[in-house]
């Protein structure tokens, strides 16, 4: 399993030039939770945010982010319909997962996906604050069939509390 955050901060290197592109800044989730790209940092204080698209990145590693050409940045007005991991409005982590029944289960504090560069959300990280993180860790959830993006909340079915995982640390 991959952490996203463990991608940001990543730099972004084009192989054909051995150029560095900028940094990952945030990542694209859309409403079918699969990760459709990755922001870069702005170059400028008053530049538009670019994106590369996730299909156009060739791999990642624990030290950088590679792409085949400078040509697969994108503009912010060619950004599709999706959340953002970090920042703005429409951001996932701090928003708390909640099932249909009320319970909440905790904040989001991360978002896994496959290792094999696979766009599909396979589980969140959650926390029910910072003592309760020390005293008996974070939680583990597989990602629901059914998980609604909302303004506020993030909602799941009543049998997600059933497949938490606790202790997500522990060996």
């Amino acid at each position: 399993m991959r952490r996203a955050n463990d991608m940001l901060g990543l730099p972004v290197i084009d192989v054909q030039s051995g150029k560095q592109l900028g940094t990952v800044k945030d990542l694209l989730i859309d409403p079918e939770w699969l990760v459709q790209g990755i922001i870069l940092d702005t170059r400028h204080w008053f530049s538009s945010p670019r994106f590369i698209l996730w299909e156009d990145i060739a791999s990642y590693g624990e030290d950088a982010v590679t792409v085949e050409g400078e040509d697969v940045i994108r503009m912010e007005e060619d950004t599709p319909d999706s959340w953002v991991l970090l920042s703005g409005s429409g951001k996932i982590i701090g928003l708390p997962l909640l099932t249909v029944n009320g319970q909440q289960l905790g904040r989001v504090e991360d978002v896994y996906f496959s290792p094999k560069m696979d766009k599909k959300i396979i589980g969140f990280e959650l926390s029910e604050g910072f003592l309760s993180d020390v005293k008996e860790g974070r939680k583990w959830l597989p990602a629901p069939a059914q998980a609604t993006m909302g303004q506020d909340v993030i909602i799941v079915p009543v049998s997600s509390k059933d497949e938490l995982e606790e202790n997500l640390y522990e060996e």
